[in-house]
């Protein structure tokens, strides 16, 4: 039946160019890049930012710090964006500026690994908020927590797959959620402090902590909560006035995070002492039972919303990345096809969504990306370079945004510090695995995409084919 009475629909559906949709404006942008960076982070971080720093001082600094570095790192990403208008964030500007090899093993470390993994854990993290209360006084089951998580993931990548527009109505209506339930935590942190509990205040630096290495790996605990912000550079093809929107989004979104972030630690810190906050093991959680009792049970309900919104957030932007990378030929075809009556990325989107189940099944996925969390940096910094490499090897390109060129150079400097730090102070032989699997996408580079063998092509055509019926997808047009 696929043979003979598909063959032609696949013929017309394979030769008519798709059009992806411009459906994203400002508002859903900034919800965008609030909703992705709120997850879980600041309801868990803020002990492990507290545990290397030391003291609340240095800890108030360095959250204040991580969002400064965002919005740098976000400013250069703005630049980027607006000159090279494609979606699949970091991707297109290394391949811009470094060639096809840098931007291939960027695709390969992030598309198997980094984006799937991440998504599995915010996932995993919603579904442990979402059946403890059916578990009182004991931790969920495991296979709850998983299956949980999987389902969460499904439901996840079927909206994405079904509409751009209801994946944009759904981050907007949970970063409405999660930004209520901050609003809440600092307003009742202000009370507090207008009521005289300052005492965790005094003395704030004592006990500041000198180590090299535990700074790094404190400002890794505050990034990995405000990671997010160059969520938007993944769908810049999708957005609506992107040199306008882009800019203007990043602008408006990190530096409100920050100060988000910052309040809420301080309201934190209000009636939770320094032992007290590590020893919590969901500090927003602790602080809604000494404040908001007997309505302490919105703080863990909220929780819930965030992560599930920050899931959707990750999802809808690492199915861009795996759409470009096989738009360049970096991955199979399929993946970059748009589904011809919903303009969306759907093989992309499942193909991610599929990795992504895949890493809930591990026992401590945690410490995997761990190890992998300094790539992410080493490529951030990298895109940074790109950017400065570009001004002198891309003169010619149109910049609607264009930043100081030190602001780059400084996203440089703190991306080595970020990614040499934690290796230095404890090097373990699990970075070297990390590294050599990232170099070892060259062995499918070589053969698949540098020589582009015709033995590959001919399995792929036929499983292309009947992908392509069952999924009702074709190539999208290619527009400059």
């Amino acid at each position: 039946v696929v043979l003979i009475l598909g063959q032609n629909y696949y013929d017309d559906i394979r030769s008519t160019p798709t059009k992806g949709y411009q459906g994203v404006g400002l508002l859903s942008g900034i919800c965008l890049i609030v909703g992705t960076m709120i997850g879980s982070g600041i309801f868990i971080s803020p002990k492990s930012v507290l545990l290397y720093s030391g003291a609340v001082g240095p800890c108030l600094l360095i959250w204040t710090a991580c969002g400064v570095l965002s919005t740098l790192g976000a400013l250069c990403y703005a630049e980027l964006g607006t000159m090279i208008t494609k979606s699949g964030g970091e991707y297109p500007y290394l391949m811009e500026a470094f060639g096809s090899i840098v931007a291939y093993l960027y695709s390969w470390t992030t598309i198997m690994v980094l984006k799937p993994s991440s998504f599995a854990i915010i996932t995993l993290s919603f579904a442990e908020y979402a059946s403890t209360p059916f578990y009182p006084g004991c931790s969920p089951p495991l296979i709850v927590t998983k299956c949980l998580a999987a389902a969460a993931i499904l439901v996840i990548t079927s909206i994405n797959c079904l509409s751009v527009k209801l994946a944009s109505y759904v981050q907007n209506f949970f970063t409405a959620a999660k930004l209520l339930i901050i609003l809440v935590i600092v307003v009742a942190g202000i009370v507090m402090l207008a009521q005289g509990k300052t005492e965790n205040f005094s003395n704030s630096f004592d006990g500041t902590t000198t180590s090299f290495g535990a700074i790094g790996l404190a400002f890794y605990n505050g990034l990995w909560a405000y990671d997010g912000w160059n969520q938007l550079n993944f769908i810049t093809e999708e957005l609506k006035n992107p040199f306008r929107n882009l800019p203007l989004a990043i602008v408006i979104g990190i530096p409100l995070v920050t100060v988000c972030y910052v309040l809420v630690n301080v309201a934190y810190f209000t009636v939770m002492t320094t032992t007290e906050l590590l020893l919590s093991p969901a500090v927003a959680v602790t602080f809604g039972d000494r404040v908001l009792y007997p309505a302490s049970w919105i703080v863990p309900l909220f929780v819930v919303f965030s992560t599930f919104g920050s899931a959707n957030g990750s999802c809808f932007t690492a199915g861009r990345l795996v759409y470009a990378s096989g738009r360049e030929g970096h991955m199979v075809k399929i993946l970059s096809y748009i589904n011809v009556k919903r303009y969306t990325p759907a093989p992309a989107l499942i193909f991610n969504g599929v990795l992504a189940i895949f890493y809930t099944i591990p026992a401590d996925i945690n410490t995997l990306i761990n190890y992998f969390s300094f790539a992410q940096w080493f490529f951030y910094g990298l895109t940074a370079l790109a950017l400065i490499v570009m001004r002198f090897t891309r003169k010619n390109l149109d910049r609607p945004v264009k930043i100081p060129v030190v602001l780059a150079g400084i996203m440089v400097l703190v991306s080595c510090y970020l990614v040499l730090a934690p290796i230095i102070d404890k090097p373990e032989l699990e970075y070297l695995y990390c590294t050599i699997f990232i170099f070892s996408g060259l062995i499918l580079y070589y053969p698949f995409v540098y020589r582009k063998v015709n033995w590959g092509r001919k399995i792929m055509r036929p499983i292309t084919m009947h992908l392509q019926l069952l999924m009702d997808v074709a190539p999208p047009e290619k527009t400059e």
